[in-house]
C-alpha cells in the first residue's frame, strides 16, 4: 500500500451523510476550504439511505433539547430548501393515533409538548374526525394529535442536492476513504486513513488531511472518532429499524403520515405514503453491537406485519415490493450530541443524530457553520451560487413538456425501468452531474431506478450497459454498492470476435 502526501483543508467533514451534506453546503458559503471524507462509494449510503423520508412536525422531542429545537427549525427550513434545490417534498400532515382510552392522557401531552416546541397548527382529533380523514385507520381509533406541517421528502434528493450545492461552491468529496487514527498535531489534526481503490484492493493507498477543524458526523461510528479525542467517552448503538415497502398501488391506503402513541423505543410501527407514491410500513426497534447489521430477519418483518402493530387497518401486504433495515445511531445521553468538544478545541460532535435527524438536518448545517464561523473567523464568500444543475423528472412533466424534451434529447424517449417509468436520458443525467452515480445504488437513489415492481430485474441489465458505456469500464467492474458487491463474476458465452 502506497503512501500519498498529506491534504490540507480549514475543515474536513468526516460523513458523507444527510447531516455532513448539510454541514458541507452551509460551509460551502464561507471563504475557506472544506474536504468530506467518506468510506463508502456515494454520499449517503450510511443511515441517511435506509429511513422513512418522514420530515417531523417537533412535537415529540423533550422541550428544550437539541432535538426538539433543531427538529421544528429544521421541518420550517423545509418547505423553502426543497424548492431551492428541486427536492421532491409534500406536507401532508401526520396523526398520532390514540387506540385505547389510556392513550388519551398521552395524546395531550404530546400536545402541550408541542405547544412548547413551537410546533405550529397542532389539534386534537376526535374518533369521528379522525377516521372521517382517513378512512382506513383501525375501528379502534379513539383520537388523534394532527400536525399539518408533518411531510414526507426524497431523503436520497435531500443528500444529494445539498451535496452538489456544496461541491458547485467548491466543497471538495472524497469518497472511498475509511479514517483510521485522528490525532491533535499543535492547533490542527491529523487524519491517517485508507483510499480504497475502486476496483483493486492491492492499489490501495494511504492519505493524510491536516485541518485546523474537525467535524465528526459519521453516524453510528461517531463514538468511534469522539473517544480518540477525550475521555468523556460517548456510546453509540446501532438501533436496527426493518421496513415494508409496498408498490405504487398501495401508495393511497393513507394520505397522511400516521404513527400509534410512541413507546420508550421510539414512534412505533408507522404507516406513510412515500414521496415516490409508494406506501412504507415500519420501523422496528431493535439495538444491535453490530454496526454493519442491515439485515432483515424474520422476525422483524413479522412485527412489522403484525396484527395491531400499526394504527391503521386493512393494509395490503400482499402488494410488498421488497424489505430493508437501516441502522439509526443511538446515543447514551438522550439527545443529538453538536458541539465542540471542551478539551479538543477544534473537533466538533455531530453525534447521535437518530430520528428526528432527517428532519432537522437543514437547521444542523446551519448551527455548526456558526460553530465553525466563530473558531475559524471566516468571511462569507461574494461568489456564492444557490443554483444547481437542473433536473428533468419525465413522470413530472406534461405530455407537450414530454415531447419537447425528446424532441431535444431522444434518449428521454427511450424508457429504461417501466416500473417508475424512468429514462436513459434521465439516467444519463444522474451520471453526468456533479458527484455523479457510479453504481446501480447511486443510480436507484437518484431517478427510482430499480426501485419499482420488479425491483431490478427488468431494468438492471440496461442500467449496468448505461453505466458501463458512460463510465468506460467493462461490465463486470459495474458493482451495486462499490467493490465487492460487483454482479457479473464473468462471460459463460463469447463471440468469435472474442475468441
Amino acid at each position: 500500500m502506497t503512501q500519498k502526501n498529506i491534504r490540507t483543508a480549514d475543515v474536513v467533514i468526516i460523513g458523507a451523510g444527510v447531516c455532513g451534506c448539510s454541514i458541507a453546503m452551509q460551509l460551502s458559503k464561507q471563504d475557506i476550504s472544506v474536504t468530506v471524507i467518506d468510506r463508502n462509494s456515494d454520499i449517503g449510503e450510511g443511515t441517511s439511505k435506509a429511513n422513512s423520508g418522514i420530515v417531523h412536525a417537533g412535537y415529540d422531542a423533550k422541550p428544550g433539547t437539541l432535538k426538539a429545537k433543531l427538529n421544528v427549525e429544521g421541518s420550517r427550513m423545509m418547505p423553502d430548501l426543497a424548492r431551492q434545490l428541486d427536492i421532491p417534498f409534500m406536507q401532508n400532515g401526520s396523526m398520532v393515533v390514540a387506540l385505547s382510552d389510556e392513550d388519551i392522557p398521552h395524546m395531550h401531552e404530546l400536545f402541550e409538548r408541542g405547544q412548547k416546541n413551537g410546533v405550529e397548527g397542532l389539534r386534537i382529533l376526535s374518533g369521528a374526525e379522525t377516521r372521517k380523514m382517513e378512512p382506513n385507520l383501525s375501528d379502534d381509533a379513539k383520537g388523534a394529535l394532527f400536525a399539518p406541517t408533518g411531510g414526507i421528502i426524497c431523503p436520497f434528493r435531500l443528500t444529494s442536492a445539498m451535496a452538489e450545492s456544496a461541491y458547485v461552491n467548491g466543497v471538495l468529496f472524497d469518497l472511498n476513504t475509511n479514517v483510521d487514527v485522528i490525532t491533535k498535531e499543535g492547533n490542527d489534526y491529523v487524519i491517517s486513513a485508507v483510499r480504497y481503490d475502486e476496483f483493486d484492493p492491492s492499489k490501495d493507498t494511504k492519505v493524510s488531511y491536516r485541518a485546523r477543524v474537525i467535524i465528526n458526523a459519521a453516524g453510528v461510528y461517531a463514538d468511534r472518532f469522539h473517544n480518540m479525542m477525550t475521555d468523556d467517552t460517548l456510546t453509540i448503538t446501532p438501533r436496527k429499524g426493518e421496513y415494508c415497502l409496498l408498490d405504487v398501488t398501495a401508495g393511497r391506503h393513507v394520505g397522511r403520515t400516521i404513527f400509534r402513541m410512541p413507546s420508550s423505543l421510539g414512534k412505533g410501527i408507522l404507516v406513510t405514503p412515500t414521496i415516490h407514491g409508494n406506501l412504507l410500513v415500519g420501523p422496528t426497534a431493535t439495538d444491535l453491537d453490530d454496526k454493519e447489521g442491515v439485515f432483515t430477519t424474520r422476525e422483524g418483518l413479522a412485527a412489522v406485519n403484525a396484527p395491531g402493530a400499526s394504527a391503521v387497518k386493512d393494509i395490503p401486504m400482499n402488494e410488498v415490493i421488497t424489505s430493508f433495515a437501516g441502522l439509526r445511531p443511538h446515543g447514551d445521553r438522550g439527545d443529538f450530541v453538536i458541539g465542540q468538544l471542551p478539551d479538543s478545541p477544534g473537533f466538533i460532535d455531530v453525534a447521535a443524530i437518530e430520528s428526528p435527524g432527517l428532519s432537522a438536518s437543514p437547521a444542523i448545517g446551519v448551527m455548526v457553520a456558526d460553530i465553525v464561523r466563530d473558531i475559524l473567523a471566516c468571511k462569507e464568500k461574494a461568489d456564492w451560487t444557490d443554483e444547481i444543475p437542473p433536473l428533468n423528472h419525465m413522470k413530472l412533466m406534461t405530455m407537450q413538456e414530454q415531447a419537447a424534451l425528446i424532441e431535444q434529447d431522444s434518449s428521454y424517449g427511450n424508457i429504461i425501468c417501466r416500473c417508475s417509468a424512468v429514462s436513459e436520458g434521465e439516467i444519463l443525467e444522474t451520471i453526468r452531474r456533479p458527484l455523479g452515480a457510479r453504481t446501480l445504488d447511486a443510480v436507484k437513489r437518484r431517478t427510482g431506478a430499480n426501485m419499482g415492481r420488479c425491483q431490478g430485474g427488468f431494468c438492471y441489465p440496461k442500467v449496468m450497459e448505461i453505466l458501463s458505456r458512460e463510465l468506460g469500464i467493462p461490465m463486470e467492474k459495474i458493482t451495486k454498492k462499490g467493490r465487492g458487491s460487483e454482479i457479473l463474476s464473468g462471460r459463460i458465452k463469447e463471440t468469435e470476435d472474442d475468441i
